[in-house]
């Protein structure tokens, strides 16, 4: 007869996965050449250029992080030919984005964002059942002590904001 496992550690292995899972997602990603936070900002670019002229600012409000990171992300992707800069002319503070050919062409090669799938998902269950999963989720968080702590509802390990990042070409292909 199999020893049932305590309901305190199927709920440590399920957060577990949780983790691996983000972890894999963000290998899968590191592979095409950017990282989560690059491919962020690359999609929250693509999607806002089809409206109006872009500022870092907006970038950073679209993905949920400081106009300082977003900024040195936006240094990286430049540098890799993603984007170009364009600084204002009647306000020399604001700088403006916008993707290359190359940039849109790295946009149509990315895998899903997790949190884009996971969303898509939980948006199909009934609300109740999504209302019963937040308030398990919140529960586990402040037993895991961790109701104070800054987060994105953005699935990432969140290695960019000291990271040395290495872009890579598709040149060798």
């Amino acid at each position: 007869m199999e020893k049932e496992i305590p309901i305190g550690l199927q709920i440590l292995r399920a957060i577990r996965k949780i983790i691996r899972r983000t972890s894999e997602h963000s290998r899968t990603v590191g592979q095409s050449g950017v990282t989560i936070p690059q491919m962020l900002c690359l999609k929250a670019l693509a999607e806002r250029s089809r409206e109006e002229r872009v500022t870092v600012a907006m970038v950073a409000n679209d993905v949920q992080l400081s106009t300082p990171t977003v900024s040195r992300i936006l240094d990286r992707l430049e540098k890799a030919g993603y984007l170009l800069r364009e600084r204002s002319t009647s306000d020399r503070r604001k700088v403006f984005v916008t993707l290359t050919a190359e940039g849109m062409d790295r946009i149509d090669s990315l895998p899903q964002p997790l949190h884009e799938q996971f969303l898509g998902r939980l948006n199909k269950l009934d609300p109740i059942e999504r209302l019963g999963l937040l308030h398990a989720i919140e529960r586990i968080v402040e037993l895991m002590d961790a109701v104070d702590i800054d987060a994105s509802p953005v699935l990432t390990l969140e290695p960019e904001v000291g990271a040395r990042i290495t872009l890579t070409h598709d040149d060798d292909e």
